[in-house]
């Protein structure tokens, strides 16, 4: 299982760096607006499917940049194609990550709580 694994990741790899370079340059939908970054990509074990998940900085309107990169899905899978050499190229799946402002909320906890032990002193 571990050597399979170690594709798996690979692939995960390849297809983020390949996604990044088509989102940054290539994509010309105007409703994907703001710095669309793609934190992670997990493909599924038989190939078929790759979650992307991207954050949005600057973006106009997150749901609508979401959905232009779902319509867009076909248009970037078609590019992967030809540049990744799988059998199968996979069906991207677009999902917004959360775990940037997750990590901000965190630590502005973080930094709440120690003001707060500051003024206890």
């Amino acid at each position: 299982m571990p050597k399979n694994e170690n594709r798996l990741n690979r692939i995960d790899e390849e297809l983020k760096k390949e996604l990044s370079q088509i989102i940054s340059f290539e994509l010309k939908n105007p409703d994907a607006t703001g710095l669309i970054s793609v934190t992670k990509v997990k493909i599924t074990p038989d190939l078929k499917y790759a979650k992307v998940y991207i954050s949005m900085l600057n973006s106009k309107n997150e749901e609508k940049t979401l959905e232009a990169l779902k319509q867009s899905a076909g248009f970037m899978r078609s590019l992967i194609a030809k540049r990744v050499n799988l059998r199968i190229t996979p069906e991207l799946v677009f999902e917004k990550d959360d775990s940037m402002e997750y990590g901000a909320k965190i630590d502005a906890i973080i930094k709440e709580l120690k003001e707060e032990s500051k003024d206890d002193k």
